[in-house]
């Protein structure tokens, strides 16, 4: 899952406000006081659009959609991807226009408050207990909360864990960690052990700018990015407790990882991997690899990137997991439970401006029934619903996913906190708290940028 990827600011949230705001609260209930109550005909022969961002939702899942909203409103169901990439931009042109909206949207967990405090989506509230209620994740029906109604639902999960080298970790006689500070003084160990003397070599790779991994030790003492009070969101990097886990982190990259203090959370497997590169059917190399690290951390679908190389049915060279040289662990906290590890995935949500209210809800109702939330867990997206989560299976990968995501967080709920993801201001001050800048002056100097970004200043 691509989830991770930083977001453009947004630089016309202003008129996404004086368009939307005037809607917010009123739209998702334009015809019915309550969703549930309504007749299946309602939605009859209401043609909609759901916009879905990015490849995740296999062609399987989108055919399902189609022909199961057909088969129960009448109604044909276009789907259209948009990239992760314009997303922001194109949802902040189309939400507020009733000829151009999409009817459905899949929006970015980060970028959900954004949207969502300026009235672009419907109040669903009084649809929350029947697609999932408190089963939801609900570190996610947080962030699409506003003054406690519902305006986004998770749409799916990833979470962050460990892939470590098995054969490297038994070299140096280390052994799995149960506690942070276990972790922390392992990958230290591996670092100065280098079994192999491999150059550059880390017992954790973790970039400098890696903000999205590294806020793991924030959470884990007690820290936070920001917190909601006096009316505003204010930055809290000074925290005693944040300052900690910065503490913690910043002697992992002088100890224990030789990552760049410019890489952020791109590609770790490839440090991790064997020193080979992959092969199209044209003898093209098409990715490269250098292994110099004991251990990374990435969300779960990395492990389709991590092996050896083999030939497949098709005659191309793919990944294939050795249980002998790799293995997963979750990061531990320093109470011995997983550790708080930032939670990748989606929201969903109707557009405020939509003119086909009913129908856009039959959708949500088909979107969190029992059928589609198994078929997400069956390909390899946590479903939004935890009666559904043992759809993902029993493997290790699964197992890791699933104890990770139970103890993850999100991102600060803040309306400009895709102006701060856009700004590049967390990869600029974590870099240099990775280069050992004094962490408490960089922690008030970048408070002091931050807070307006918060507040949509």
């Amino acid at each position: 899952m691509k989830r991770m990827m930083a977001l453009a600011a947004l630089a016309t949230a202003g008129a996404l406000m004086l368009s939307a705001c005037g809607t917010q609260g009123t739209s998702g209930n334009q015809t019915s006081s309550g969703g549930s109550s309504q007749p299946a005909s309602t939605a009859a022969g209401q043609d909609i659009t759901l916009w879905l961002a990015g490849g995740d939702t296999p062609d399987t899942l989108r055919d399902y959609l189609k022909t199961t909203y057909n088969s129960t409103t009448g109604g044909t169901l276009t789907i259209e991807e948009q990239s992760w990439s314009d997303l922001v931009s194109k949802l902040t042109t189309a939400l507020p226009d009733p000829n151009n909206t999409p009817d459905v949207v899949e929006v970015g967990n980060t970028q959900s408050p954004t949207f969502t405090n300026v009235g672009a989506f419907a109040d669903i509230s009084d649809m929350y207990a029947e697609l999932g209620g408190d089963k939801l994740l609900q570190s996610f029906v947080e962030v699409g909360k506003v003054d406690g109604k519902n305006y986004t639902l998770p749409y799916y999960f990833g979470s962050r864990y460990m892939f470590y080298r098995k054969d490297v970790w038994k070299a140096a006689g280390v052994e799995v960690p149960t506690t942070l500070d276990e972790f922390n003084s392992a990958v230290a160990t591996l670092a100065e052990k280098n079994p192999d003397n491999i150059k550059n070599f880390s017992g954790f790779f973790i970039g400098g700018q890696d903000w999205r991994n590294g806020i793991s030790w924030i959470f884990a003492n007690g820290g936070d990015l920001a917190k909601y009070e006096n009316g505003q969101w204010v930055s809290t990097l000074s925290d005693a407790n944040t300052i900690k886990g910065l503490q913690q982190l910043q002697e992992i990259w002088k100890v224990a990882s030789n990552a760049p203090s410019t890489a952020k959370d791109e590609s770790p497997w490839l440090y991790i991997n064997d020193n080979d590169s992959v092969t199209d059917e044209n003898g093209k190399v098409t990715e490269k690899t250098s292994f110099n690290a004991a251990t990374i951390m990435a969300p779960g679908w990395a492990h389709w990137s991590i092996g050896d190389l083999v030939k497949g049915d098709d005659g191309k060279e793919v990944r294939q997991w050795n249980d002998d040289k790799f293995g997963v662990f979750v990061l531990p906290g320093n109470d011995g439970k997983p550790a708080p590890v930032f939670a990748g995935g989606s929201n969903i949500g109707i557009s405020a401006a939509s003119q086909k209210q009913e129908g856009a809800r039959a959708l949500l109702k088909i979107i969190f029934s029992a059928e589609y939330q198994q078929m997400l867990g069956e390909n390899g997206l946590g479903p939004a619903n935890s009666d559904y989560t043992s759809s993902l299976g029993d493997d290790e990968f699964a197992k890791a996913l699933i104890e990770s995501a139970s103890n993850s967080k999100l991102t600060p709920a803040a309306p400009g906190w895709a102006t701060v993801e856009g700004s590049m201001k967390l990869e600029e001050f974590f870099g240099k708290v990775s280069e050992g800048g004094d962490i408490a002056s960089l922690a008030k100097e970048y408070d002091d940028v931050l807070t307006p970004m918060l507040n949509g200043s």
